[in-house]
C-alpha cells in the first residue's frame, strides 16, 4: 500500500499544467463505441479511472493504443466481440451503466453490465437512466448473477426517438440518453438537460463523428439518428475540477500559482467565490494565475449545483480554504446527500467546521426534511495539524492532500487508490510548486524497526554446539 508523506507550512510557487478532464475522457471513450470508425483523443489524462474504462472498451471488441507520456490515445471498434460487460467490473466505477446507451443501437443482442460504482457520496440511482432509455424503446431489467446484480438491456425492435424530460438534470442521464438517441430513428429532444461543459464536450464530438445534434438556452437537447459516421480527431477539455484543487492550493498556503490549460468560461461561478473570498486571480493567455493577496475574507455563502452553478466538486478543497478565512462561511449541498463526511478528519486536523441537516440556502433543496447533514458552517481562521489519514473518496482525497499542505508537521495520506482515479501525477505536479511531500510503500516505513528487532532476535539466539 503506497502512502503520501506531506510536511506543509510552505507557500506553493510555480506552473502546473491541469490535465485532460475525467469525467469528459472517459464518456468519450464510450461514445466511439457508436461507430466502426476511428477516434483519436489528445490531452487524455494518464489516470486510473481512464485506465479502467479503456479495459472495459477492450473487453468488448475495441482497438487501442495509448501513448500515456504524450496524451494522445487511439480508439477504433469495427465489430462488438460481445455484449457482455463482465462482474470484475462491478463497482468499479460509474462507466459501464453508459455502455447500454452507446450499445443499444450497434447490437441486436442483450447488452449485460454489472452495476455501478464510484464513490460512496450518495445514492446516485440510475432510475432516470433506465425511464429514459425505456421511452426510446428498450427493456431493461435488473438481475442478481454471481452474487451481484447486473442490469440486462435490449432494443430488438429497434431504437425510436421520443420526447424526454428528465425530473432532474443529471450529468450522466443526460450523456446515457444522447448516446441512445444516435442510432434511435427520427429526432429525440431531451429536456431538463444537464449543460456541463463536459456534456457539451460530448456533444462536439458526436458532431463530428457525423451525428446532427444541438442544444437550446432552456436545456433541450434535440439528437437526430445518424446513418453515416465519420474518423475523428478530438482534444479533451481541461479539467476543471483538477483546475480548481491546484488554485485553492496555491491561494491557501500563501503562493502564486499558474494553471496552464485552465478554462475561463468553465470557472465563472468558482472565480466569482474566489472574489468574494478576498482571493486573487489573473486570467492570462493560456491559463489563470492564482494568487493570495491578502488575509481570507469568511462571510461566504455557496450552494452547490447543476452547471452553471457552483460545482459539487469544487467544495471539498474550497471548505479547506475556508478554513484559513476569517469569519463563518456556510456551504449548502444540492447535489449529492451524503458528501460532507470527509469533514470529520478536518476537524480531527483542527478545523471548526458544524454540520446541519438543514438547507442553509436560498431554498430548499430535493433532501430538505430528510436528516441528511449537507449543509455545513465553517469558522476561521483555524491553523490545522498534521495526522495520518485515511482517503474515503476521490474529491475528499485532495482536500486532505490541501490540509496536510497546511499543517507544518507531517501528515502520512494512505488510500491512494481514490486519488489515482482523478488526479495525474499529483506528487510531481505538487512537488514542481515546492511542496515537501513524496510519495512511498506503507510497509517501508516498518523496515527500519524489522531489522532492529532481528538484530535483537539474533543477538539472543544460542547456538547449538556442532
Amino acid at each position: 500500500m503506497d502512502i503520501l508523506k506531506i510536511k506543509g507550512g510552505k507557500p506553493l510557487e510555480g506552473t502546473v499544467k491541469a490535465a485532460g478532464a475525467k469525467n469528459a475522457v472517459t464518456k468519450l471513450l464510450v461514445a466511439s463505441l457508436l461507430s466502426d470508425k476511428r477516434c483519436i483523443f489528445y490531452n487524455v489524462p494518464a489516470i486510473e479511472e481512464v485506465e479502467i474504462t479503456v479495459d472495459l472498451c477492450k473487453e468488448i471488441g475495441s482497438h487501442i493504443q495509448w501513448d500515456r507520456d504524450s496524451g494522445v490515445l487511439e480508439i477504433v471498434t469495427k465489430e462488438l466481440k460481445t455484449a457482455y460487460v463482465p462482474q470484475r467490473f462491478s463497482g468499479s466505477n460509474r462507466i459501464p451503466i453508459l455502455m447500454i446507451g452507446a450499445l443499444l443501437g450497434r447490437t441486436d443482442e442483450d447488452i449485460i453490465v454489472p452495476t455501478v460504482g464510484g464513490c460512496k457520496i450518495g445514492k446516485r440511482p440510475i432510475d432516470f437512466h433506465i425511464v429514459a432509455l425505456e421511452k426510446l424503446g428498450a427493456n431493461i431489467e435488473y438481475r442478481e448473477m454471481k452474487k451481484e446484480g447486473a442490469y440486462f438491456a435490449r432494443a430488438h425492435q429497434g431504437l425510436k426517438g421520443a420526447i424526454i424530460t428528465l425530473p432532474y438534470p443529471s450529468v450522466g442521464a443526460t450523456e446515457n440518453t444522447i448516446l441512445a438517441s444516435v442510432r434511435a430513428k427520427g429526432t429525440t429532444v431531451i429536456k431538463n438537460a444537464a449543460t456541463e461543459p463536459e456534456v457539451i464536450d460530448l456533444i462536439l464530438f458526436l458532431q463530428k463523428l457525423g451525428v446532427t445534434i444541438g442544444i437550446d438556452v432552456d436545456r433541450t437537447i434535440r439528437i437526430q439518428q445518424a446513418l453515416h459516421f465519420h474518423d475523428v480527431e478530438h482534444t479533451v477539455i481541461t479539467d476543471r475540477i483538477e483546475a480548481a484543487s491546484f488554485a485553492l492550493a496555491g491561494i491557501s498556503t500563501k503562493g502564486r500559482v499558474f494553471v496552464e490549460g485552465a478554462e475561463h468560461s468553465h470557472m465563472i461561478t468558482f472565480l466569482n467565490k474566489l472574489r468574494e473570498v478576498n482571493a486573487g486571480f489573473e486570467v492570462k493567455k493560456g491559463g489563470i494565475e492564482f494568487f493570495y493577496k491578502g488575509q481570507l475574507k469568511g462571510g461566504l455563502h455557496i450552494e452547490t449545483g447543476v452547471h452553471p452553478g457552483f460545482m459539487t466538486d469544487w467544495q471539498q478543497p474550497f471548505v479547506v480554504l475556508l478554513t484559513q478565512s476569517s469569519g463563518a462561511s456556510v456551504i449548502h449541498e444540492t447535489v449529492y446527500e451524503n458528501r460532507f463526511g470527509y469533514t470529520d478528519t478536518l476537524k480531527m486536523m483542527g478545523a471548526d467546521i458544524e454540520p446541519f441537516t438543514q438547507c442553509l440556502g436560498g431554498k430548499e433543496c430535493r433532501f430538505a426534511s430528510q436528516n441528511f447533514h449537507h449543509s455545513i458552517v465553517i469558522k476561521g481562521p483555524t491553523p490545522l495539524q498534521g495526522k495520518d489519514i485515511a482517503i474515503p473518496d476521490l474529491r475528499a482525497g485532495f482536500a486532505y492532500v490541501l490540509a496536510a499542505l497546511l499543517a507544518p508537521e507531517e501528515s502520512q495520506i494512505s488510500g491512494l487508490q481514490y486519488l489515482d482515479r482523478g488526479y495525474e501525477k499529483v506528487v510531481d505536479k505538487l512537488s514542481s510548486l515546492g511542496a515537501d511531500i513524496s510519495r512511498t510503500k506503507a510497509e517501508s516505513a516498518l523496515k527500519p524497526l524489522v531489522k532492529a528487532l532481528n538484530a535483537t532476535s539474533d543477538s539472543k539466539s544460542v547456538k547449538t554446539p556442532a
